[in-house]
């Protein structure tokens, strides 16, 4: 005896018609994005439903367009500043120069 299911191959919800039970599905229209690099990505969208102007390539993760001739700029990344240098943008060094003899003298005046 070989030991299994009877109804191996099958299911949980599954009837007699299996998925013709469901009904028919909502229509559907399918949309080309690309990205920077060339991708193109077609998602499916319910057919009465307004498309996105942007999405996410799958592939690489950049900002996708539905225009392949223009598609949408990577996004700018910056690069991780210290302390010091957002400082720096904001004051010169006369600035700072200033400021550090003014808490000087105050730590020598006390």
């Amino acid at each position: 005896m070989a030991g299994g299911s009877a109804i191996r191959g099958s299911r949980v919800g599954a009837g007699p018609m299996g998925e013709a039970e469901r009904g028919d599905t909502a229509p559907r229209t399918w949309v080309s994005f690309w990205c920077s690099r060339g991708h193109e990505s077609r998602p499916s969208f319910a057919a009465d439903a307004e498309p996105p102007l942007e999405w996410d390539c799958p592939r690489c993760g950049l900002p996708a367009g539905p225009d392949e001739a223009n598609p949408p700029a990577p996004p700018k990344i910056e690069p991780y500043k210290t302390h010091l240098a957002y400082v720096k943008e904001r004051r010169s060094d006369e600035d700072g120069a200033a400021i550090l003899q003014e808490a000087l003298l105050k730590i020598r005046g006390a």
